[in-house]
């Protein structure tokens, strides 16, 4: 079900942004499953999906660059995945209203659609996208700076990376080295998720999910690190 032109009206107002075409919004409010079998996939958000990941990494990369010359790659990286990770993108989605406007299926909407994390940063990566396309790198550099750069520069979370703690931890312990298998695998090519689990002899296993096996190992490690105290919940990342 399509939006009203005056609720579009209200989110490219929380958006701050005016679209000169208004139908590059409206595709990246669109599931799949808001459209006809017969429809094309380039009426849905996806490829707007993929090209706003890569614009929204582009920005946060420079924005890191630019904060903190002192910090190195390993630093950079740290605050580059908890910027761009789904959780982010998800929290600013909500934050924008876009649940409320995606355009989705009955069943979909029935099953929390418009509340799925992954769904939301999705949307929200889109959205970036759309942006982009319509005004130029400088609009969406500018939607991305005013959103994402208070959570950057207020983020104190830590700066060593799940996993090398989580061996440090175990090895401090006496604990052979932690072994990461993947689950499951899951979504399409550009938009993967993948579950994986981490076990260490003598402790309960854990689990992560993320859009690569690097980052749900990492998810993996820190749920262990928290489960085990090693890292509070003011150690967010």
């Amino acid at each position: 079900m399509a939006a009203s032109s005056q609720a579009m009206f209200e989110l490219a107002r929380r958006l701050q942004h005016e679209f000169k075409d208004p139908e590059l919004l409206n595709v990246a409010l669109t599931h799949a499953s808001a459209l006809a079998p017969t429809d094309s996939v380039t009426n849905s958000y996806q490829r707007l999906e993929f090209l706003g990941d890569r614009v929204l990494g582009l920005v946060v990369a420079g924005m890191l660059h630019n904060h903190f010359p002192n910090a190195d790659e390993g630093e950079l990286a740290r605050r580059f995945n908890h910027m761009v990770k789904r959780e982010t993108c998800a929290e600013i989605a909500s934050e924008l209203g876009l649940g409320e406007a995606m355009r989705i299926g009955q069943s979909e909407a029935q099953t929390g659609g418009r509340k799925k994390t992954a769904l939301l940063a999705d949307i929200c990566e889109a959205v970036i996208a759309a942006i982009y396309l319509d005004g130029g790198f400088a609009d969406a550099e500018k939607f991305v700076r005013r959103l994402w750069e208070p959570r950057m520069l207020s983020w104190s979370g830590p700066l060593r990376d799940a996993k090398t703690t989580l061996q440090e931890w175990a090895q401090s312990r006496g604990l052979p080295t932690p072994k990461y298998d993947v689950i499951s695998r899951e979504g399409p090519d550009h938009a993967p998720s993948f579950v994986v689990g981490v076990n260490v002899k003598g402790i309960a296993s854990g689990e992560g999910q993320g859009g690569s096996k690097r980052i749900a190992e990492q998810a993996a490690a820190e749920a262990v690190l928290r489960r085990e105290g090693v890292w509070k919940e003011q150690d967010r990342t």
